[in-house]
């Protein structure tokens, strides 16, 4: 019987009690990609590509890397419902040893980021 509670507006709801929409993308790559073993000093790159599964035009606001080690670049256009867009991670490789590395994507009309994930190891 929550409908008339709705209606008089008694009842409110958090964002955080909204259940998450789908996804507005559908990654055509690996979400998750493995350098295996780099060459210290050498910067690698890998580009995730996706593709808007939305029935609207979305925009790929912004990405976020966790460290400096980690740049990345992104289609900057609106990105039209069936088309694609891509993200491209470079990974510096100054660094030896292990690494794995989360990258978050925010779209505008998806509420949660897509998150991404590059891991290798530096010899």
């Amino acid at each position: 019987m929550l409908w008339p509670l709705l209606q008089l507006g008694f009842l409110f709801l958090s964002p955080a009690s909204i259940p998450d929409a789908a996804p507005v993308v559908k990654w055509t790559t690996e979400q998750e990609h493995d350098f295996g073993n780099l060459k210290q000093g050498w910067p690698e790159t890998f580009t995730f590509r996706f593709k808007n599964v939305y029935s609207d035009t979305i925009l790929l606001q912004t990405v976020r890397t966790t460290c400096g080690c980690t740049a990345a670049n992104w289609t900057e256009t609106p990105i039209a419902p069936g088309q694609e867009g891509q993200v491209r991670v470079e990974y510096d490789a100054y660094q030896g040893g292990d690494f794995d590395k989360k990258i978050r994507v925010f779209f505008d009309a998806q509420r949660k980021p897509e998150i991404l994930r590059i891991r290798g190891n530096v010899k």
